[in-house]
């Protein structure tokens, strides 16, 4: 072999050792970071399970009062609707009680009306009657003879 060869033999053992030896560097980094990964994955997993635990109370406790509040809501809804109920039903008493009397004074004062129309009807009629007759009776009146 010349020397030329044996220098270019050499370099190549040369470039294959530096490659083995980056490849062996990025199995150990590899290996730190996947160990690494696995402290931080664990070290969240601590950190974030409570949490999760504080969470998963937090919204049991207001699906809770949720449906507490949605009760409350059903009761105020049924307790109004009694309350507008007994209103009507007051009011509808109180009409009663004031439209009936009320109904019963008109009818009266219509009545009276009626009574006063037909006495001024009837003195219209005995006026109409007067007028009409002939004024024969002013003259006979009168006459002598």
């Amino acid at each position: 072999m010349t020397d030329t060869g044996e220098l270019l033999l050499g370099v190549i053992a040369f470039a294959v050792l530096v490659m083995a030896l980056i490849q062996v560097a990025a199995i150990v980094a590899g290996i730190r970071l996947a160990r690494r990964v696995d402290q931080i994955a664990t070290q969240l997993d601590q950190d974030v399970r409570p949490l999760i635990v504080n969470l998963t109370a937090l919204s049991s406790e207001a699906a809770r009062t949720a449906a507490l509040a949605a009760k409350q809501v059903e009761r105020v809804d049924q307790v109004f609707g009694e309350l507008t109920q007994r209103v009507d039903q007051t009011l509808a008493v109180a009409q009663a009680f004031v439209t009936g009397p009320a109904r019963q004074g008109i009818a009266v004062v219509a009545g009276v009306k009626a009574v006063i129309d037909a006495f001024r009807g009837i003195r219209e009629s005995s006026r109409r009657r007067q007028a009409s007759r002939p004024a024969v009776d002013d003259e006979e009146s009168l006459f002598i003879g």
